[in-house]
């Protein structure tokens, strides 16, 4: 059907918008999971003391009463703190998923790009692009005020963007509090990540230090938080450890890289780095990302020649020009590819490389299907010399595949 919905493609580019409250929502969870386990072994402590001055003979009645009233007491409390953490986190959490992913099965009933409730969908997307746009560029009170007159406020992210602006601004005045209470929430998943961050920030902490020339807390400081990392940064603490016998404007190379300010705006990198792959969210603005793909398909290489450039094409529009000539769609169409291709490029189906004169293909005889000759090669290797073909299921000796040539 001609204008058929790509539903695939459209979710492909809103996992963001779904992943970023289940990520909140688990970590309500954790959070619930830690007052859970704390207050339940504090109750099967006390549980355990009363059987073991039972089994004694020392424990009278009225401590035997006093204790179970001092569970129960532990009992309530969890029960209260559970409740307000559901009625202040879980729920809410709970419902902006619920919004979010309604508002996505919409696209799934809807036939064609030309139905109305797609262009009234697509208007919402936009406006969540606009917003997303907003709040990376640090205008919070303009996406604040769009998300409430669009009203999409559980559709967009202002909490997570409002949360990463205060603890880049912490790491901007050179404190690390903000950026660590954050590892230390998001430990577990940062591991699985083989996010270095922590360390980078508890280096970056002793560095301070021994800028100061606070030489005993900075020894102190590296026993606490810095050692517990030799295994895999064996190196770097070694060097912390010599720096404490140089000076903040040490001219020798490896040391005044350690004690130089710019170190401040890579941990700003890596804190922003970290916490957008925790929500899967791309490094560029959603709304850019949909331009690059639009400008992928109008791009030429005339676009770069003035004699043939086009006033009404958006590649061409403030491309080398000044601000005030066009919207300078330009300068973003300069980093994707060409839309026309001079020379064919053909991708192995089992490798996914690319197949060249190095890598040719090669088909198999009877169906056409065509392989690169490196999978080509290493299934023959292992089957006598025989290949099969995993789409068709056709089989052949290696030697009677075909050499395909690329025009």
């Amino acid at each position: 059907m001609a204008g058929k919905l790509n539903v695939d493609g459209i979710l492909l580019f809103e996992q963001p918008f779904a992943r970023v409250p289940y990520e909140n929502y688990r970590k309500v969870f954790r959070t619930t999971q830690r007052n859970v386990d704390r207050d339940l072994k504090a109750v099967q402590s006390t549980a355990n003391d009363l059987v073991k001055q039972s089994s004694s003979g020392s424990l009278s009645p009225e401590a035997a009463i006093q204790s179970i009233d001092a569970m129960i007491a532990n009992v309530e409390n969890l029960k209260h703190k559970l409740s307000e953490l559901h009625d202040t986190a879980g729920k809410p959490t709970q419902d902006v998923i619920r919004e979010r992913l309604q508002h996505l099965a919409i696209i799934e009933n809807i036939p064609t790009a030309s139905d109305p409730e797609f262009g009234r969908w697509a208007d919402t997307r936009l406006d969540r692009w606009l917003v997303d746009w907003a709040l990376r560029s640090g205008k919070e009170k303009t996406a604040r005020m769009i998300a409430k007159e669009k009203h999409i406020e559980t559709l967009v992210d202002i909490d997570l963007f409002s949360d990463i602006r205060r603890i880049e601004d912490a790491l901007a005045r050179h404190g690390c509090t903000e950026a660590l209470a954050w590892c230390s929430e998001n430990k577990a998943a940062l591991r699985k990540m083989k996010s270095t961050l922590e360390f980078d920030l508890r280096l970056q902490e002793y560095i301070e230090l021994s800028r100061a020339s606070k030489r005993e807390e900075a020894i102190e400081y590296s026993r606490k938080h810095l050692v517990a990392w030799q295994e895999t940064h064996l190196d770097q603490i070694q060097q912390a450890a010599a720096l404490l016998a140089f000076r903040p404007d040490t001219s020798f190379g490896r040391y005044k890289r350690l004690y130089d300010l710019s170190r401040w705006p890579t941990l700003i990198q890596s804190f922003r780095r970290a916490i957008y792959a925790l929500n899967t969210l791309p490094t560029e603005p959603l709304l850019h990302l949909s331009i690059y793909a639009g400008l992928a398909s109008l791009r030429l290489p005339s676009c770069k020649d003035a004699a043939t450039k086009n006033v009404d094409c958006p590649v061409c529009d403030g491309e080398g020009e000044s601000k005030n000539q066009g919207l300078g769609l330009g300068k973003l169409a300069q980093e994707v590819p060409y839309s026309h291709h001079a020379n064919s490029t053909i991708v192995c189906h089992i490798t996914g490389k690319i197949m060249d004169a190095d890598n040719m293909p090669l088909a198999f005889p009877d169906t056409g299907y065509v392989y690169s000759r490196e999978a080509m090669e290493e299934m023959a290797s292992k089957n006598d010399g025989m290949v099969r073909c995993p789409r068709s299921k056709a089989t052949c000796k290696f030697t009677d595949l075909r050499r395909v040539y690329i025009s």
